[in-house]
C-alpha cells in the first residue's frame, strides 16, 4: 500500500536542451540551466541567484513539505528524543598547553561552542569565544575554531556565515576578549602564529574556491599588504598551512588524493622561501610530525602500499636521507602518527580494526593499545605539548559510548577522563553489534556493521537503514551513534556497508573502489543489501539507504542499477552530475578530483567509463523507488544544481508512483545547518523520510 498518498502534482522542470561533444561524443543536457551562471558570486551573496532558478527551487521545497506534512509530529519527536540523549551543558576534557587548558562547551540551548581556558591544574573558566554570541542574528554561522599563540596572548578565530566555506579570520586579544582591527576574508579557516606572537600565516581561496596561497600577515597591517609565501600553480592540489608542537617550522601541506609535497618555513627566519622536503612525484605519498632533532615521516615510498614511518634530520630531510624506522608491513595500514620527547606513536588498522602503537625511541621496544569487542572505534586525539609521556584516545562501538582516555606511554597506565553521558539512559545490554560480511560479485567479503536491539526479529520484516560512502578512502567507524538510536529502537537495523573505496580492508580495499575501478564500490554495496535480505536481518522492500556527498554518488548509481532492491533512498547533497563536473575545470573541486574518478576531458576511456555509472547520465524509464535529496544553495563542494538536475530528471523518466522530493536549504552549504540542533532537526526529517518509507509510522 502507497505510504505517499494524496499529494499535489510535483514541480516540472523546464527543459532547455544544451549539447556538448567530448572526443566526438555529443550528449544533450536539458537541464544545464540550473547552473547559475554567476555561481562564484552567489556563493558569497545568495540574494543574487536568478529568479527562475529560485522559483523552482522554491517549489520543489513545496512540494517536499506536501509530501512530509503527516510527518511534522513524528519529527519532533524524533528531535525531542534525539536532543534528550545529549548533554546540553557538556564540555570537553581541557588539553593541557603551558599554564592554561583549553577546551570547548555548549550551555544549556546553545547551538555554538564556547572555546574556554583555566589554569593547567584547575581553576577559574574564562570564556574566550562565545559562539552563540558571534553567530547572533545570522542565518548560518560556523566557526572553524580558535588558535592561540604561543605567548597565550591572542588568538586568531574564523567565521563562515553564508555557509559556502569562504572563511573570514580576526585577530582577539585573550585577556580583554576584544577583536583588533585586522581581519582576512576569503581565507580556508587556518591561521598559524609565529612563535613571537607578531604575525601568522594563512591560506588564501580563490575565486573557484581553491586554496591557492598561502600568506604572512603581520599584526596591524592591512589584508592587500600581506605577504605572499607561496602560491599554488597547479589547480589540481588542495593545500593547507600548520605549525609543529615545537613552534619551530611552518608546514605547507600540498597534496591531491594521490601524491604529496611538503614544504617547510624554519620559524628562524619567517622571510625566507620555503624549503621543498620530496618534490612531488606522481603516487608518492607523504607526511611529516617532528620529533626534535629528526623528521618522522609517513609515507609509501617505494611500494609500502600500507604505509610506513620513516625519519631523516630536521636538517636535511630530502628524501635521499630517509631512513626506514617501521616498516611496511601488508594489510597493516598505518593511518596517522605522532611524535614525542621520548615515544612514536601511530594508529593502524589491522584485519579491520584499529589499534594504536607506542615505540619508546630509545630502546625501540614497542606496544599497543588495542579493544576486544568485533566492531569498535578508536581514535588518536590531538596533542598540544611535546615533552610529554601522555598521550590521549577515544574508544567507542556502535553499543559502548564514547570513553575518554588519557594514557602514561611509559607506565601504560589508562585512566578514564570521560563517559559520555546519555540523559535520556542508555542500557549497551539491550543492544546487538555485529560484524558481518558479504560475498562480493568477485570473490571479496564486504565487512558490515549491524546495530539493533536484541528482541529485534530477524525473519526479514524489520526496516533497515543501509548506509554507505566509499570513497577517498575514508573509512566509516563503528561509533557510537546516539541518533541511530531512535531508529533502532523502532525495530530497524541499523548497518554500514563498508565497502571498496575507503580503506576498511587496507590500502587495495581504497585502490579497488577509484578510477576505472570505481563500479566495485556500488556493486559492494547491492552486494551488502542482498546478504541482508538473504540472511533475514531484513528484506529488499524494507531497506532504505543512506549516503552523503560522494555517498550520493553511490545512492544516485544503486538507483539506477538495482532500484527494486531498495524501498527508498537518502541521498544528502549528492555528486550524482558526475560527468558534467568532471568536464567543469572552473569548478571548485575538480581539478583535484581528476585523481580520484579520473580526467575525462583528456581520456576518452575515463569519459566512457563516467558516461556509464554517472547517475544523472543513466537514469532511465523504469520504477523508481522513494528518493529524498537534500542540497544546500551555497554548496562549493556538490553543488546545488547537481541533485536539482538529477531530481528533475528522475521524476520525469520514472515509471512508477513513488515520489522524488528534494529538499534545498537555501541558508546553508555542504554540511546543512550549522547549529548542533538546528543539525538534529535535519535528521529527524531523514529518519521521519525513512520511518515512513518503511511503513512504520
Amino acid at each position: 500500500m502507497p505510504v505517499f498518498k494524496n499529494l499535489p502534482a510535483a514541480p516540472v522542470a523546464a527543459k532547455k536542451p544544451q549539447e556538448d561533444t567530448r572526443h566526438g561524443i555529443t550528449r544533450r543536457d536539458d537541464y544545464a540551466w540550473f547552473r547559475d551562471e554567476n555561481w562564484q558570486a552567489m556563493f558569497k551573496d545568495p540574494s543574487i541567484l536568478q529568479p527562475d532558478i529560485r522559483t523552482h527551487l522554491e517549489a520543489e521545497n513545496a512540494y517536499m513539505n506536501a509530501a512530509m506534512a503527516d510527518t511534522e509530529a513524528l519529527q519532533k519527536v524524533l528531535f525531542a528524543e534525539m536532543r534528550g540523549r545529549i548533554k546540553e551543558d557538556d564540555s570537553s576534557v581541557p588539553v593541557k598547553d603551558g599554564p592554561y587548558a583549553y577546551g570547548t562547551a555548549y550551555v544549556t540551548g546553545g547551538e555554538q561552542p564556547r572555546f574556554f581556558r583555566e589554569p593547567r591544574d584547575g581553576g577559574e573558566r574564562v570564556i574566550l569565544l562565545d559562539g552563540d554570541k558571534e553567530a547572533a542574528g545570522k542565518d548560518y554561522f560556523r566557526l572553524s575554531g580558535i588558535d592561540h599563540a604561543t605567548d597565550h596572548s591572542i588568538g586568531i578565530w574564523g567565521y563562515d556565515d553564508k555557509g559556502s566555506e569562504y572563511f573570514t579570520l580576526k585577530v582577539r586579544d585573550l585577556a580583554t576578549g576584544e577583536d583588533r582591527a585586522d581581519e582576512i576574508v576569503n581565507s580556508g579557516g587556518d591561521g598559524v602564529w609565529a612563535p613571537d606572537a607578531k604575525s601568522f600565516f594563512y591560506t588564501a581561496l580563490d575565486e573557484n574556491h581553491r586554496p591557492s596561497k598561502i600568506f604572512h600577515h603581520i599584526l596591524g597591517e592591512r589584508q592587500e599588504n600581506d605577504r605572499l609565501v607561496y602560491e599554488e600553480k597547479d589547480a589540481g592540489f588542495f593545500m593547507s598551512v600548520g605549525g609543529s608542537l615545537l613552534d619551530d617550522v611552518i608546514y605547507i601541506d600540498i597534496h591531491d588524493h594521490e601524491t604529496s609535497e611538503y614544504r617547510l618555513l624554519s620559524t628562524n627566519d619567517l622571510l625566507a622561501n620555503p624549503v621543498i622536503v620530496a618534490p612531488r612525484q606522481t603516487g608518492l605519498e607523504y607526511s611529516m610530525t617532528e620529533g626534535g632533532d629528526v623528521f618522522y615521516i609517513l609515507t609509501n615510498a617505494d611500494g609500502a602500499k600500507d604505509f610506513k614511518i620513516m625519519q631523516a634530520p630536521v636538517t636535511a630531510p630530502g628524501r635521499e636521507n630517509w631512513v626506514e624506522v617501521v616498516p611496511h608491513r601488508a594489510g597493516t595500514l598505518i593511518l596517522n602518527h605522532m611524535a614525542f620527547a621520548r615515544h612514536l606513536v601511530w594508529l593502524e588498522r589491522h584485519e579491520g580494526l584499529p589499534r594504536i602503537v607506542v615505540r619508546d625511541r630509545e630502546s625501540g621496544e614497542e606496544h599497543a593499545i588495542a579493544f576486544a569487542e568485533e566492531a569498535y572505534s578508536l581514535g588518536l586525539s590531538g596533542a598540544a605539548e611535546y615533552d610529554t609521556d601522555v598521550i590521549r584516545f577515544s574508544y567507542s562501538s556502535m553499543t559502548t559510548p564514547s570513553q575518554l582516555f588519557d594514557y602514561n606511554m611509559a607506565t601504560r597506565e589508562r585512566t578514564l577522563l570521560k563517559t559520555q553521558e546519555v540523559p535520556s539512559g542508555h542500557n549497551p545490554d539491550d543492544y546487538v553489534t555485529r560484524r558481518v560480511f558479504a560475498p562480493a560479485f568477485d570473490g571479496e567479503t564486504v565487512p558490515v556493521t549491524l546495530l539493533y536491539r536484541k528482541d529485534t526479529p530477524l525473519d526479514g520484516s524489520a526496516p533497515c537503514l543501509l548506509y554507505g560512502y566509499g570513497a577517498y578512502g575514508i573509512t566509516i567507524p563503528a561509533s557510537f551513534n546516539t541518533n541511530c538510536l531512535s531508529l533502532v529502537d523502532r525495530g530497524f537495523v541499523y548497518a554500514i556497508a563498508h565497502i571498496r573505496g575507503g580503506k576498511d580492508k587496507g590500502f587495495a580495499w581504497y585502490e579497488n573502489g577509484k578510477m576505472d575501478r570505481k563500479t566495485n564500490t556500488f556493486k559492494d554495496f547491492i552486494a551488502a543489501a542482498d546478504y541482508l535480505n538473504q540472511e533475514k536481518f531484513t528484506s529488499y522492500a524494507n531497506i532504505v539507504a543512506e549516503g552523503g556527498s560522494a555517498g550520493g554518488m553511490l545512492m544516485g548509481a544503486i538507483a539506477n542499477m538495482a532500484p527494486e532492491k531498495f524501498g527508498g533512498i537518502i541521498a544528502a547533497v549528492p555528486f550524482v552530475d558526475v560527468l558534467n563536473t568532471m568536464l567543469d575545470d572552473t569548478l571548485p573541486l575538480t581539478p583535484p578530483e581528476w585523481p580520484e574518478w579520473g580526467n575525462p576531458i583528456d581520456s576518452k576511456n575515463f569519459y566512457q567509463l563516467m558516461a556509464s555509472y554517472s547517475p544523472y547520465d543513466n537514469v532511465e524509464a523504469k520504477p523508481y523507488p522513494a528518493i529524498l535529496a537534500l542540497s544546500g544553495l551555497t554548496d562549493p563542494r556538490v553543488t546545488y544544481w547537481e541533485p536539482t538536475k538529477w531530481v528533475a530528471k528522475l521524476r520525469e523518466k520514472t515509471t512508477g508512483s513513488e515520489p522524488i522530493l528534494l529538499k534545498t536549504n537555501m541558508g546553508a552549504g555542504h554540511g546543512g545547518a550549522s547549529g548542533r540542533f538546528q543539525r538534529l532537526e535535519e535528521i529527524a526529517f531523514e529518519y521521519a523520510f525513512a520511518i515512513k518509507v518503511a511503513g512504520k509510522m
